[in-house]
């Protein structure tokens, strides 16, 4: 199905966001960054958020007001089970792929 299918940094935004629960842009910039030593911006992310939201992967709402975004709410987001079916779905065929690989030997002369 067009459109349905999960890009690597929306599948990295997918599994975070059902890592942490509830999450917002930075945390999610955070995680990734401390799982995988990616540098993600601000800007990609909350761009893929939005695609996820739109493929009906994630909901968003917004939390309560805190004192460090100077009374500000933000955005939260959670993963749907259709967002959960689609992670399983792209591990699934990672796997598939993956057991298709052969076994190989590398023979290395010295010269």
């Amino acid at each position: 199905m067009k459109g349905q299918h999960l890009g690597e940094l929306e599948e990295l935004t997918l599994i975070t966001t059902a890592i942490l629960g509830e999450s917002y842009t930075v945390s999610i910039v955070n995680e990734v960054k401390e799982s995988t030593g990616r540098n993600l911006t601000l800007s990609a992310v909350h761009t893929v958020l939005v695609r996820l939201e739109k493929k009906g992967f994630l909901k968003s709402f917004m939390g309560g007001a805190t004192n460090e975004r100077g009374g500000r709410r933000r955005r939260l987001y959670k993963i749907t089970a259709s967002g959960y079916a689609a992670m399983n779905e792209a591990k699934q065929l990672r796997t598939q792929l993956w057991d298709k690989v052969p076994a190989l030997t590398f023979e290395f002369s010295r010269s």
